[in-house]
């Protein structure tokens, strides 16, 4: 299964010809191609798979993703306990 997850970029910039952002996950920071989506800017979100920003979503749509994401570790850990 593939997943991507939302962050909201934080910084931009050129690295060897490439648009590179800072994409904050909830307080994790990493480095994330950005040429897929060239339009994207600082205050974006964001959806990141591998490494590379795939699509751009307004707020509300991150963080309802977010959420549901949340949502789903917590039912996980809670299978797991059950065991």
């Amino acid at each position: 299964m593939c997943l991507g997850i939302p962050g909201r970029i934080i910084e931009t910039y050129e690295t060897d010809g490439l648009k590179i952002g800072k994409v904050d996950f909830g307080g994790v920071t990493r480095e994330v191609c950005l040429e897929y989506v060239p339009e994207a800017s600082v205050d974006d979100y964001v959806i990141v798979h591998v490494g590379f920003a795939i699509n751009i979503l307004n707020e509300e749509e991150a963080q309802e993703t977010l959420a549901l994401l949340h949502e789903l570790a917590e039912i996980e850990a809670e299978l797991e306990s059950e065991e």
